[in-house]
C-alpha cells in the first residue's frame, strides 16, 4: 500500500503539494491530473524516490518494483527486442548467473535458477516482449533492428515498451499516447486494462483515462484530491462543487444549440443518423462536464474564412506515394465547408501522407486536382513547432504574421492561448511542448484558412486545451480533415471517417468501436496468417524439383531425428534416476542421521538431475519446432 501522511512537496521555494493525505492499495489505477506546472512531474520524482518531501512521510513497500518510461535512449547497436527484455532486470540477472553457473558446473545452483526463471515466466519472456512490440507498431524485421537505426518517436516507443516489459508493482506513465497512433494507443489501453499492478497516470486522454482509472488525484491550489471513479465521474464530482451557474448557463446553451441544431436537422437521414447519434452522446456529455471546465484559462474562436468556396477541394483517381512507388491509389475525395472528416487507419497505411497530399507537402503521381476559388489551407502537424523563431515571442509572432493588426488585438487574441503577462512578450525558447503547440495553433488559426488540416493537434495539450479546440471546431465554418489518437476530439468533431488501408482511402461506414473492432479482426488475421505460414506445406508440380527438395529435407532432417532419439533415450534414464533420488529423500530416517553427508549427496544429485531434464525439455521442444519447419514433402 502507498501512504501519503501530510506529506508536503515543494521544488525549490514554490510549495507545490502542502499537507497531502491518502492511501492507494494495490492494483488500484490513478489518473494523475492538474494544470501545467501544478506538480504532477515532481510527484512523480517523487514515487521514484529521486527527490524527497518537504514535510510528512511518503511509504511505498521497499520490496516494491518500479517501472517507468526512461526519457532517453541512448543510440544502442542492441536489437530492438533486446533492448525491450533488458526492462526485466531480474530476467536478465537470472540469466546472467545461469551461464555463470553452467560455466562452472554448479548443479544446485542451476537447478534453483532454472526454478526462479520458470517461476517469472522466462521461458516466455522473448514472446511476451514481441507482443508488447508489435502492440506499439513494430515489425518482426523492425524489432530485430538496432535501437540506434530508429527515429526519437519510435525510440519513446522503445522506452514504453521496455517499461512494460518490467514486472512492476507499481507503474508510473507518464503522457504514454503522446507518440502514438490510435491503433497503438486502443492497444496500449486493452494492455493497461489487464495489469495488475498499481498505476500512476499522466495523460490529457479523457477516454483513455475513463478506460483505464478507477481513482483520480487532483492537483489543485497546492491541494491533493482523490476521487474515487474515472475522469468522467472526476468532472461530475468536481463540478458539482464549483457549483457556477449563470455564466456558465449562457456559455453552455449556446453550445447545447449548435449541437441540438445538428441532430435536429441529420437525425431523420439515414445517412447521417450514426454521426447524429455521436452528436446526442456529445451533448449529454456536454451538459454534465462544461461547468468543471469554467475556470478553464483558454478560451478561443476560430476566426470566420474569407471565402467560402463549394467545393472547397476536389481529387479526381488520384496517386502518391514516394520514389515514384504509390502507397495509396485511387483517391476519390470531395470536400465542402463545414465538413469534418477524420481518417483512420493502422501505422504506416498513408494516414500523414494523404493529409501531406492535401496540405501540398506531396505531389500526386496522377489524378486530378480542383481546387475552389480563394481556398486558403491550414496545416498544423507537429513539424510546425520547429519553424517557431525561438528567440522571439509570441507577440512578435503575431506582429510579423500580421503587421496591420493593433498590437493590444495580438495581445487580447494570444491571451485566449493562455500567453498573458510576460509570457507573451517572453522569447519561446524556454517554453514547454505544450506552450510551443498553442503557439503554432494560434498562429495558425489566425490565418483564417477555410480547409483545416490537423496531424495530431493534440499532441502535448493538456486536457483543458484540448476541451477548448474541441469547443472551437464545433463552431468552426471550414472543412476539417483530422488525424488524432484523442478518439474524444475525434468523436466530437468529425462528421464522417475515411479509412486509409490496403493502398486505398474508403469511406468508413461506422464509428470508433466499430474501428476498434476492426482492428482486432486485422491483427488476428495477421497472427493467423503467419501461422498458416508456419505450417503450410508448399505445392510443386515438378516431380523431379520435388524428388530434389524431399532428399534435400530427409538429409537436413536426419541428424535432427538423431538428436531427439538420443535426448529421448537420456530423458527417460534421468527420469528414472529422478524418481529413484525423490524416494530416498522421502525417507524421514535420512534427516535424522548426524552425518548429513548423503542427504548433501541426494539433494545435488536431484538438482543436477532435475537441471538436465528442463534443459533436455527445452532442447526436445527446440528440436520439434525445427522439424515442424522443415515438413516432408508427400
Amino acid at each position: 500500500m502507498i501512504q501519503f501522511k501530510q506529506l508536503t512537496l515543494a521544488r525549490g521555494t514554490k510549495v507545490l503539494i502542502q499537507s497531502a493525505s491518502m492511501q492507494l492499495h494495490p492494483g488500484h489505477k490513478v489518473g494523475l491530473t492538474g494544470a501545467n506546472g501544478a506538480g504532477k512531474s515532481s510527484l512523480f520524482a517523487m514515487l521514484r524516490r529521486e527527490v524527497h518531501p518537504e514535510k510528512g512521510d511518503l511509504e511505498i513497500p521497499v520490496s516494491w518494483v518500479i517501472g517507468h518510461v526512461s526519457q532517453e535512449t541512448p543510440a544502442l547497436p542492441l536489437p530492438a527486442i533486446e533492448f525491450v527484455l533488458d526492462g526485466d532486470v531480474e530476467l536478465r540477472e537470472i540469466e546472467a548467473g545461469l551461464l555463470e553457473a553452467e560455466n562452472s558446473h554448479q548443479g544446485e545452483l542451476i537447478a534453483e535458477l532454472h526454478q526462479r526463471l520458470a517461476d517469472i515466466g522466462g521461458y516466455s519472456a522473448r514472446a511476451r516482449a514481441a507482443e508488447l512490440l508489435n502492440g506499439l507498431g513494430f515489425s518482426q524485421m523492425a524489432m530485430q533492428q538496432a535501437v540506434s537505426t530508429f527515429s526519437g518517436g519510435w525510440r519513446v516507443r522503445l522506452n514504453l515498451a521496455r517499461a512494460l516489459m518490467c514486472r512492476s508493482d507499481l507503474l508510473l506513465l507518464d503522457e504514454p499516447t503522446n507518440h502514438l497512433d490510435l491503433d497503438a494507443v486502443i492497444w496500449l489501453e486493452s494492455w493497461l486494462q489487464s495489469y495488475r499492478g498499481t498505476l500512476f497516470l499522466i495523460l490529457h486522454d479523457r477516454d483513455f483515462l475513463d478506460a483505464i482509472v478507477n481513482h483520480i488525484a487532483h492537483i489543485e491550489q497546492q491541494t491533493l484530491t482523490l476521487y474515487k471513479g474515472g475522469y468522467s465521474d472526476f468532472e461530475r464530482q468536481r463540478a458539482e462543487k464549483l457549483a457556477l451557474q449563470q455564466a456558465m448557463f449562457e456559455k453552455q446553451q449556446r453550445k447545447v444549440a449548435h449541437l441540438q441544431s445538428y441532430i435536429d436537422r441529420f437525425r431523420v437521414q439515414a445517412t447521417k443518423a450514426r454521426q447524429a447519434q455521436s452528436r446526442i452522446k456529445a451533448l449529454e456529455r456536454m451538459e454534465m462536464i462544461s461547468a468543471a471546465h469554467v475556470d478553464s484559462q483558454f478560451s478561443f474562436e476560430f476566426r470566420p474564412p474569407i471565402a467560402a468556396p463549394d467545393p472547397l477541394l476536389v481529387l479526381d483517381d488520384m496517386s502518391v506515394g514516394y520514389d515514384g512507388v504509390p502507397l495509396i491509389n485511387s483517391i476519390e475525395l470531395v470536400i465542402s465547408p463545414g465538413e469534418r472528416i477524420g481518417l483512420l487507419g493502422r501505422n504506416g497505411a498513408g494516414k500523414t501522407t494523404l493529409i501531406k497530399l492535401l496540405a501540398q507537402v506531396l505531389h500526386p503521381m496522377s489524378g486530378k486536382w480542383v481546387e475552389g476559388k480563394d481556398l486558403n489551407i491550414g496545416y498544423f502537424a507537429q513539424h510546425q513547432l520547429e519553424q517557431l523563431r525561438l528567440d522571439e515571442s509570441p507577440l512578435q509572432h503575431m506582429m510579423k504574421l500580421d503587421p496591420l493588426s493593433r498590437e493590444q488585438e495580438h495581445l487580447n487574441y494570444l491571451g485566449g492561448f493562455d500567453f498573458k503577462g510576460d509570457m507573451a512578450r517572453s522569447p519561446c525558447a524556454n517554453f514547454s511542448g505544450g506552450e510551443k503547440s498553442r503557439l503554432a495553433l494560434a498562429l495558425l488559426i489566425w490565418t483564417r484558412p477555410n480547409l483545416l488540416l490537423l496531424d495530431e493537434p493534440t499532441n502535448h495539450l493538456d486536457l483543458e486545451m484540448r476541451y477548448a479546440l474541441t469547443s472551437a471546431l464545433q463552431d468552426y465554418e471550414g472543412g476539417v480533415i483530422l488525424v488524432s489518437h484523442d478518439r474524444a476530439l475525434l468523436r466530437a468533431s468529425c462528421d464522417r471517417f475515411i479509412l486509409v488501408a490496403d493502398g486505398v482511402a474508403t469511406e468508413f461506414d461506422g464509428d470508433l468501436e466499430e474501428y476498434s473492432r476492426w482492428l482486432n479482426e486485422q491483427r488476428l488475421k495477421e497472427k493467423q496468417l503467419l501461422q498458416s505460414q508456419a505450417t503450410e506445406k508448399p505445392v510443386k508440380n515438378d516431380r523431379a524439383a520435388n524428388k530434389v527438395e524431399r532428399q534435400a529435407r530427409v538429409a537436413e532432417r536426419r541428424p535432427l531425428l538423431k538428436e531427439l532419439e538420443q535426448i529421448e533415450r537420456d530423458m527417460a534414464r534421468w527420469q528414472t534416476d529422478k524418481s529413484s533420488c525423490d524416494d530416498r529423500l522421502n525417507d524421514e530416517a535420512l534427516y535424522t542421521e548426524t552425518d548429513k553427508s548423503a542427504l548433501q549427496q541426494l539433494l545435488k544429485t536431484q538438482a543436477e538431475l532435475t537441471s538436465r531434464l528442463e534443459t533436455a525439455e527445452g532442447r526436445w521442444l527446440e528440436l520439434h519446432e525445427m522439424l515442424e519447419a522443415i515438413p516432408v514433402i508427400d
